[in-house]
């Protein structure tokens, strides 16, 4: 099969497209006919070597699998041969076959595409665990985005539109400001040229917001940690800006607001109850048409580094699919 390969931990430009052996299934495993799979941030990371998972080297990246079981191991029951499936992997994607376990396997609903499918799971699911889980987001409260024309932060738009939240969305750019509008944002920050924190006071008559879902960190997440609200709840999501922020922890015990880490692949191990019940929902909001995924670009498999790159350069809104066969 052609696959995608990372033979050194040194970035996006040294990955390769080889002919390699498709890897076997041992029990309690499915093969993938792979059709399409998610580009995510964690991608520029993994082959960088700067991700907390470290896979040993030579690997496959590529984490978010949309395709047809073509074969199954000993043991699995809950899926078959000619599923249409989407699956969680954590490495592997960038495949024309990918090898998971079956039970991270999802049928995909009739009217699910597999580009769709590719770019569901992860970035849906994250904001969904981030804000209902984690974040305890209620109707009525303000909730303030970062990065919100980004894979994950638009997400988190339309979710907390359909938890009954205002929503404002922060972005960089008019053009993605106006694609977090066209999925329910009530107020918009152009953090590029305005101040986020003048236009959250303004906006929110001196409140604050109540919840702050961050996949940017750097020198936004200070600005908003600063504009909670009492008893705020601040999301850490990511650091796409590249910058971790350093947190004076005094800030904390002035309006009771807490920091609240989201790593969302962990509960697949640690509590896996969690992402079944959070995937649940979304594939049923997917199903009432509540949900709809934006792709802003596809790209063929032999073109992956520069899908990655389009991530890595902040180039792209919502979501990239590399489509490992048409």
């Amino acid at each position: 099969m052609k696959a995608i390969i990372c033979n050194t931990l040194t970035g996006i430009d040294d990955l390769s497209l080889e002919e390699v052996e498709s890897p076997a299934v041992k029990a309690g495993e499915i093969r993938i006919a792979t059709h399409a799979c998610g580009v995510n941030f964690l991608d520029t990371l993994i082959v960088a070597g700067k991700y907390q998972e470290k896979p040993p080297l030579p690997f496959v990246p590529g984490a978010e699998v949309a395709g047809e079981i073509i074969e199954v191991g000993e043991g699995v029951k809950n899926v078959k041969v000619g599923d249409r499936v989407v699956a969680i992997a954590s490495t592997g994607g960038y495949a024309e076959e990918t090898v998971v376990n079956a039970v991270t396997a999802i049928p995909l609903p009739p009217q699910m595409d597999y580009v769709q499918a590719a770019a569901f799971p992860l970035a849906y699911g994250t904001s969904h665990v981030a804000l209902d889980h984690r974040g305890k987001l209620k109707s009525g409260e303000t909730l303030l985005v970062l990065g919100a024309a980004g894979g994950v932060g638009l997400t988190a738009v339309e979710i907390g539109k359909l938890m009954g939240a205002t929503v404002i969305a922060a972005a960089s750019t008019p053009e993605k400001l106006a694609l977090t509008q066209a999925k329910g944002a009530d107020h918009v920050i152009n953090y590029s040229e305005e101040n986020l924190r003048d236009r959250i006071k303004e906006i929110t008559g001196g409140k604050g917001v109540d919840v702050v879902y961050d996949p940017v960190g750097g020198d936004l997440f200070q600005q908003a940690l600063r504009s909670l609200n009492w008893e705020g709840r601040m999301l850490v999501i990511g650091f796409a800006s590249g910058s971790i922020p350093e947190v004076p922890v005094s800030l904390t015990l002035v309006k009771n607001v807490s920091i609240v880490g989201v790593y969302w692949g962990a509960y697949a191990l640690r509590d896996p109850a969690v992402l079944g019940g959070s995937l649940m929902q979304l594939f049923a909001w997917f199903s009432e048409g509540k949900l709809a995924p934006h792709v802003s670009a596809t790209y063929p498999l032999a073109q992956t580094q520069d899908a990655i790159r389009s991530l890595a350069n902040r180039e792209a809104t919502g979501k990239v699919v590399v489509e490992t066969r048409k």
